[in-house]
């Protein structure tokens, strides 16, 4: 269990804990001129309880496995926010919704030709079997508004891959966030915004930790809010 200051997250039912960068995410995603939100790979139910205690936005999210289901509903319902949030258990392939969305956020499966484990769950979470870049880009385009952001988490040559098929949808990335452990650390995860008006790049950067091993006051600043250790 995850104890955050407004919610707590139980995940003994679910393959993918949470982490860090997820957490990042929940924390960083700009959900101010949001009135609804599609969260597309709900896991643990994390970003929806992480954006829903910061904005009244009616948040949807959406998650094919049923132990992540089951865990992430658990979870909205015990918290404060389970008005705000509806949970559906489906691909998001086959979801369907009356009207578009100001902002989508995932956390979507990323290896695509690595090895697999013997965890099925796991292997449902991690790898693009369920859900492929060119699937994510076509339920972002069918379910994104011409004036909505899409936010998605990903490792850098996923991004980088990930960049490319935006572009032929029109989809154009205009924030990156890109993650570090510490300062001397490669970049391991990058946050990037798409949005369907070309605008030059901002890129910025997060490093999780200092050389003593204490968390960096970017880092503080950015959590202090949902973790109960700031």
């Amino acid at each position: 269990m995850f104890q955050f200051k407004q919610f707590k997250i139980e995940q003994h039912l679910t393959a993918m804990k949470v982490t860090t960068d997820a957490c990042i995410l929940g924390a960083s995603v700009n959900v101010t001129k949001a009135a609804n939100i599609l969260d597309i790979g709900a896991g643990t139910g994390l970003l929806s309880l992480m954006m829903a205690q910061r904005t009244r936005a009616e948040i949807t999210a959406v998650e094919i496995d049923q132990n992540a289901f089951e865990q992430a509903l658990e979870n909205i319902n015990q918290s404060i926010f389970r008005e705000q949030i509806k949970l559906f258990h489906q691909p998001i392939q086959k979801f369907s919704t009356a009207g578009q969305y100001d902002l989508i956020v995932s956390n979507p499966p990323f290896f695509q030709n690595h090895l697999k484990s013997d965890n099925l769950s796991r292997n449902k979470a991690l790898h693009t079997e369920t859900l492929s870049f060119e699937e994510l880009l076509e339920s972002v385009g069918t379910k994104l508004k011409p004036s909505g952001s899409f936010v998605v988490l990903l490792p850098v040559y996923e991004t980088e891959l990930l960049c490319r098929l935006a572009l032929a949808k029109d989809l154009f990335p205009v924030k990156q966030l890109k993650i570090r452990h510490r300062e001397s650390s490669k970049i391991f995860r990058i946050i990037t915004t798409f949005e369907y008006s070309e605008e030059k790049l901002v890129e910025e950067s997060l490093i999780i930790k200092n050389p003593d091993e204490t968390y960096t006051t970017d880092f503080q600043n950015l959590l202090k809010d949902y973790y109960l250790i700031f």
